[in-house]
């Protein structure tokens, strides 16, 4: 089992800024990709960003020069620090992460739990 947990999120004002964590444990041999994703009611979930082992990263346009994603692959963490939020960014975020699992050296996809993020006056 590989386990997620985020931490972060809140409440801001239109304009501030905040920071969610992830941090991955478990049975890793080696994680590939982590990223984060949101869903906000009545809506699918949506990439925001998405970063690689070798520190390669992709944005959703919506938060391209906004959001920062960025990774310690030592502690096999990712973080995802946000600034002059909207209130179109009111979500859900979701951390995720794939890999491969020690011991068996097979495939791993993982979710966080949810962090809320909520952005209003």
């Amino acid at each position: 089992q590989v386990q997620l947990v985020e931490s972060g999120g809140g409440m801001v004002q239109p304009g501030g800024s905040l920071s969610l964590s992830c941090a991955a444990s478990g049975s890793i041999l080696r994680i590939n990709g982590m990223g984060w994703y949101r869903q906000a009611p009545g809506k699918q979930r949506e990439l925001v960003a998405v970063i690689t082992n070798v520190g390669s990263t992709n944005y959703a346009d919506s938060v391209k020069g906004r959001f920062t994603i960025s990774r310690d692959n030592a502690k096999n963490t990712v973080n995802l620090q946000m600034n002059s939020l909207k209130p179109e960014d009111t979500a859900v975020y979701y951390c995720n992460a794939e890999g491969l699992r020690s011991g068996t050296w097979r495939p791993f996809r993982s979710w966080g739990q949810g962090t809320q993020v909520t952005v209003s006056s």
